[in-house]
């Protein structure tokens, strides 16, 4: 393999450090990787019109971002019987019977909580957003082997949804749902966050820092910045943190895996990607 093209869709993603990730990832494998943003709105197309142009324009494959992973799914072949429960995708292949889809986002959250809290329980959990990432996130939870979790989400019929899914997954997993994140969190031991509130263009936090008094760790699925609100307020608050960059290193090594199927030192890969100055 001498050259590899991949991309990512989504909205937002000028700051996204996938491409550089990917690169990085190529060069110590002596592969040449083309990585590239394609923003549906900027170019003046749909998503499935975009999909369709990277379908036929020569990609291995691409990762999907916010707000795209669920609608992805449709026509996609589903292998893992996991991913199809979660119901939202963030990486395709495209194989030439068709293309296949992969959720890398389960397995860079519960790699990234393991990073930081080893086996640590994680006690009842409150989840807010139950979007493409909250799905993942939350299936994961089952992984780590929460027993009670809260979602919130402004859409109660997306959170009921997924409750749903999760209590077939998992029947003995309390889970109930709510729109009011400041009564969901009293008691909760984690708190995280699976909202585009704090990234780059959509300001704020989905929690009052006031709110996260008595809890042990919080996690945002932010990454842009990795120092978001949320996260500074949980700091502030005495709380463990496990940033975005956690789990957007671990979903794009393990896209790597099935982008290219080559060995990585991740160590090496961490400390390029932390001291890169730009996307070069």
């Amino acid at each position: 393999m001498k050259a590899l093209k991949l991309g990512l869709i989504g909205d937002n993603i000028a700051r996204s450090r996938s491409p550089l990730l990917h690169r990085l990832a190529g060069r110590q494998n002596g592969v040449d990787v083309t990585y590239d943003r394609l923003v549906p709105k900027d170019r003046q197309e749909t998503f499935a019109e975009v999909f369709a142009d990277c379908l036929d324009g020569g990609y291995r494959g691409i990762n999907v971002t916010y707000p795209y992973k669920e609608v992805v799914t449709q026509g996609l072949h589903i292998d893992d019987p996991l991913v199809r429960a979660i119901g939202a995708v963030n990486t395709v292949i495209f194989h030439p019977d068709g293309p296949r889809g992969h959720n890398t986002d389960y397995s860079g959250f519960t790699a990234a909580y393991g990073r930081v809290r080893g086996d640590a329980d994680t006690g009842p959990v409150l989840m807010i957003g139950t979007g493409g990432v909250g799905r993942a996130v939350a299936f994961g939870l089952i992984a780590l082997g929460a027993t009670d979790l809260r979602l919130v989400d402004r859409d109660l019929t997306k959170a009921e949804a997924l409750a749903a899914d999760l209590r077939r997954a998992s029947p003995g997993m309390a889970v109930r749902t709510g729109t009011d994140a400041v009564a969901a969190a009293r008691g909760a031991g984690g708190l995280i966050n699976c909202t585009p509130v704090g990234m780059v263009g959509y300001d704020g936090t989905p929690l009052p820092g006031n709110a996260m008094a008595g809890a042990d760790w919080a996690f945002d699925a932010v990454y842009t910045p990795a120092d978001t609100q949320f996260l500074t307020d949980a700091a502030a608050a005495g709380l463990q943190v496990i940033s975005g960059w956690e789990l957007f290193f671990y979903q794009g090594v393990h896209a790597w895996a099935f982008f290219a199927g080559l060995p990585l030192d991740e160590d090496r890969l961490r400390h390029d990607l932390i001291h890169a100055k730009d996307d070069a």
